[in-house]
């Protein structure tokens, strides 16, 4: 990997990690783009890194609290009403579902998911769902209502972008629309649920990598690193930047974008302009 192509996916995993619209597929329509080839599943996690740590800096005084609340819950049931160890405890339900679906389908998120038409097809079939949900769900319940079961289903939301193109924000944000919850409530959980998710697979193919486990792939160490410092850097900007955003915008121009590019995709691969593998 070269010193250009780290700073280039940086920027764009730092600019479209929290937005609706698949950094995943982003990563690998770039590099496909440039001639580079697709930059794998190892780098796309490890540079994930980097926004999550913009995450826990933007968020660090809330998950403070929620760090705290649920380690004094640990040895006072009392304490699971308060509504930070609750969060803490939804949190963990929350991750579940990626985390059991990580493991069966690893082998095809590193492989078959990353066919450039099935990205394709999941950018444009998603930003329909995207839009729909925009369009009828009700946006007036905020994060202090979550319950089990919608912790449950924001999980099994945010297991879709396993395939790159459905988008981890995307996924779980459109879920919480159709559960009622308001647009700024939805995208705050969908950062906060993230980040043990990202933060897991992250480091886990860093183990991988280092030891030259099953799942390693070769990493070109100091431009990762570059990458995941640049991904940090932009990705704090976007979450600030979204948020205020979704107080009064919609998604809209997202799921424009999203359908755009899907189509556009699939022409040049149907061209064969890209490879799609």
């Amino acid at each position: 990997m070269s010193w250009l192509e780290a700073v280039v996916l940086g920027l764009v995993q730092g600019l479209t990690e929290f937005l609706p619209i698949s950094s995943s597929a982003h990563l690998r329509v770039v590099g496909e783009a440039f001639g580079w080839g697709d930059p794998g599943a190892a780098f796309t996690a490890i540079t994930q890194i980097g926004t999550e740590a913009a995450v826990l800096l933007y968020f660090r005084r809330d998950i403070g609290r929620i760090l705290t609340a649920w380690v004094r819950s640990l040895a006072d049931r009392s304490r699971w009403s308060d509504p930070d160890a609750r969060m803490g405890w939804l949190i963990i339900v929350g991750t579940l579902p990626i985390g059991v679906l990580g493991l069966l389908f690893q082998d095809s998120i590193e492989t078959t998911f990353r066919d450039l038409r099935i990205v394709a097809v999941a950018l444009v079939a998603f930003s329909v769902v995207l839009y729909w949900a925009d369009r009828v769900g009700a946006k007036v319940r905020e994060l202090d209502q979550l319950t089990v079961g919608h912790g449950v289903a924001f999980g099994f939301a945010q297991a879709m972008a396993l395939v790159p193109g459905v988008s981890r924000s995307g996924g779980t944000i459109t879920m919480g629309l159709f559960l009622g919850y308001s647009r700024a409530a939805a995208a705050r959980y969908s950062f906060l649920l993230a980040v043990p998710a990202v933060l897991a697979s992250g480091f886990f193919q860093v183990y991988e990598a280092l030891t030259g486990g099953v799942a390693g792939e070769a990493v070109s160490w100091p431009q990762t690193v570059l990458a995941t410092v640049l991904a940090f850097g932009v990705g704090l900007a976007v979450i600030a930047w979204l948020l205020r955003y979704l107080d009064r915008g919609s998604f809209t121009p997202f799921v424009v974008y999203r359908v755009v590019l899907g189509l556009l995709l699939l022409a040049l691969v149907g061209a064969g302009v890209l490879a799609p593998q």
